[in-house]
């Protein structure tokens, strides 16, 4: 504790940084942040932006960035994101801001990406579920994946899914995001050896067309496959990234020995 005490009194360690390493967490006016849950869980806690104040969001961003090197946030508006993208550039001007649809993910200039010798694919039924796959492709690009991403291959027209099916094969773990009658995931599943994690999506109308259809049809799969909540883009992205670390551990052993 006094090697920590003595970082922060030469400035070579800022205060959220030393309470990161005390407790594991930092607080801010915004709330609490998960400084450690990469180490601990093998997922970094993303910020959940949807409900919250674009200040609030700024501001566990810049607190992630300051004790982690990278922020992960879900669900953005608009608004939330120039508040964001201003935030950075006034706290972390050479920060680097990717975002996909309504997630984003923030780099440090020193923050360096990990590499795994995985590939995570992510296919979509149509182009409507694009902002829920992005949240996935979020999740695992940041684990350090490959991520080989099929959009608008859904099973109106089966050829769209079956000209794929090698790329489909070739990757380690599979997430398949769909709506409507959620029918996609259980044709996946049916062609490939690989883990697939079905993503229901709220994108239909009518009966059932809040995503619940979706979500019963992959939970009756007749074929294999997990399935998450409706939306659950975060979720089945985490899922994926773990699958994504063993298969990069189980490669690195093998190649050692």
């Amino acid at each position: 504790m006094r090697e920590l005490l003595e970082a922060v009194a030469e400035g070579s360690l800022s205060p959220a940084q030393a309470e990161a390493e005390l407790a594991g967490y930092v607080t801010d006016d915004a709330g609490r942040f998960d400084a450690t849950r990469r180490q601990r869980r093998g997922i970094p806690e993303a910020i959940f932006a949807q409900g919250k104040s674009p200040e609030a969001v700024a501001s566990l961003s810049t607190t992630a960035l300051e004790t982690t090197g990278r922020a992960l946030i879900t669900r953005l508006s608009d608004e939330q994101i120039r508040v964001l993208e201003s935030a950075i550039d006034d706290t972390e001007p050479d920060a680097t801001i990717d975002h996909w649809s309504t997630s984003a993910l923030v780099r440090t200039a020193e923050y360096e990406r990990p590499s795994l010798e995985a590939t995570v694919a992510i296919a979509t039924g149509g182009t409507v579920d694009a902002p829920v796959a992005d949240e996935a492709q979020v999740v695992c690009e940041d684990a350090g994946a490959t991520v080989d991403r099929l959009d608008d291959v859904g099973v109106a027209a089966l050829d769209r899914i079956l000209d794929q099916v090698d790329r489909l094969r070739a990757a380690d773990v599979v997430i398949v995001v769909a709506g409507r009658e959620g029918a996609l995931p259980t044709v996946v599943a049916g062609l490939i050896d690989a883990p697939v994690i079905g993503v229901p999506v709220s994108s239909g109308y009518g009966y059932g067309g809040d995503g619940e259809a979706a979500l019963a049809g992959m939970l009756q799969s007749c074929t294999v496959l997990s399935v998450v909540n409706i939306d659950a883009g975060f979720v089945a992205g985490a899922q994926a990234a773990l699958i994504a670390q063993a298969v990069d551990r189980a490669v690195t052993q093998s190649n050692e020995g």
